[in-house]
């Protein structure tokens, strides 16, 4: 196949893999995604960086670097493979294109030698030198040095960082799930990336919250932010101004949140239903900006995007059989998961529900928002279809809720 690689500065080339059709990762709707690789031609080395996933993107893959060697009239010989994360998006055509350049020195962290191993079972003969922070491969005119970067999003994560031109290849930090024409995130409106760039580390960046910010705060204190020009992440676009995603990616790990309040709500027979539209009156009423969202049709993924940076949610399902109406329980298996708590967020939490008789939603929505970290502040539980005094109720409730995110 013919494809082209895109040259991002001197000498160094993205050659990654469009995966256009793809609507899924991570259980999370995607609008496709990018499998980014990097090959950064020294004086007297040439190095790829991270490699792609299945489907026939290894083809991609292969022909973009075809056309990187042509533009630089270089024989075709790659000597150095850096593997920042071994997850299969990133991993798959590694061992593909190691049977390609036999002769090439493998790279990766401790763990993802050891992960590549513990996936494929067929890296027992593969040579891999296990680098971290400090360590360095000279390419000859170019130098990538090492930076660790556990849990961000795997334990075997890093970061390679062009000293020269202070590139910093982030592999999944400072990414998003995009597919798109162009490489670089200036070349589209800047709410629209760092829109995707939010969902990206909403579902799957969080949970390393605390992570980051002792790995920005190394950063910041070794002299390395200052130094970054460039940021190339392995989804989604390129940063030529890496200021913004890094500020942003700052506010989101620290818990800074709007003034808002995303409610989420599933019901039977529509009785919760007028609860959650009420509940949005009565915050609305105190200008705080409501987002609403139904788990029958929405997306747990997009869900948690507003969630992140929200001050405060509301919660409401119906009892059924004496627990909560069981479609939400896939969004509170996610909250768990994605531990919002780490972020230094204290989102006050409003549950609210219908019932028929006995009740108990409440109860159970209550340990289960309590175990992924949300302060329980109100609760409502209503008695079959809501009346004018109910409403009235549910009104006041989004009244005071908003007030506590205000201070009042």
């Amino acid at each position: 196949m013919k494809a082209e690689s895109f040259k991002i500065a001197e000498g160094v080339y993205w050659v990654g893999a469009l995966h256009w059709n793809t609507r899924s990762f991570h259980g999370f709707a995607i609008p496709g995604t990018t499998y980014n690789c990097y090959l950064v031609f020294g004086d007297e080395k040439v190095a790829l960086i991270d490699n792609v996933y299945s489907d026939g993107m290894i083809n991609q893959l292969n022909a973009r670097i075809k056309d990187a060697f042509k533009k630089e009239g270089r024989e075709e010989k790659i000597d150095v493979f850096i593997q920042c994360h071994t997850e299969l998006d990133h991993s798959i055509g590694l061992r593909e294109t190691i049977a390609r350049y036999p002769d090439a020195e493998v790279y990766a962290s401790p763990k993802g030698a050891e992960f590549l191993e513990k996936q494929y079972h067929n890296y027992s003969d593969v040579e891999i030198t296990t680098v971290k922070t400090g360590d360095s491969i000279d390419l000859g005119g170019k130098t990538l040095n090492i930076v660790s970067a556990p849990m961000l999003h795997w334990p075997d994560s890093m970061f390679v960082m062009y000293a020269e031109e202070g590139i910093l290849f982030s592999n999944d930090a400072f990414g998003q799930h995009l597919c798109l024409s162009k490489r670089y995130a200036e070349d589209y409106d800047e709410h629209f990336i760092l829109e995707a760039s939010k969902k990206f580390y909403a579902n799957l960046v969080v949970l390393g919250a605390p992570m980051l910010r002792m790995k920005l705060q190394e950063l910041t204190d070794a002299g390395i932010v200052e130094q970054i020009k460039m940021i190339a992440p392995c989804h989604g676009q390129i940063w030529k101004d890496p200021s913004k995603i890094v500020a942003a990616y700052s506010n989101w790990a620290t818990g800074v949140c709007e003034d808002k309040i995303t409610i989420v709500y599933d019901s039977m027979h529509h009785s919760t239903e007028k609860l959650a539209f009420q509940i949005a009156e009565g915050i609305m009423s105190e200008g705080v900006e409501a987002v609403m969202y139904h788990t029958e049709t929405d997306y747990e993924s997009e869900i948690v995007n507003d969630i992140l940076d929200s001050k405060a949610i509301a919660v409401g399902a119906p009892t059924m059989m004496n627990k909560p109406f069981p479609r939400i329980g896939n969004l509170m298996y996610w909250l768990d998961c994605l531990n919002f708590k780490g972020t230094g967020s204290e989102k006050n939490t409003l549950i609210f529900s219908s019932k028929g008789w006995g009740g108990g939603a409440i109860a159970k929505l209550q340990r289960d928002l309590e175990s992924a970290g949300f302060t329980i502040f109100d609760t409502m539980d209503a008695l079959f279809v809501p009346d004018e005094e109910i409403y009235e109720e549910a009104f006041q409730k989004g009244v005071e809720l908003a007030k506590s995110i205000k201070g009042e």
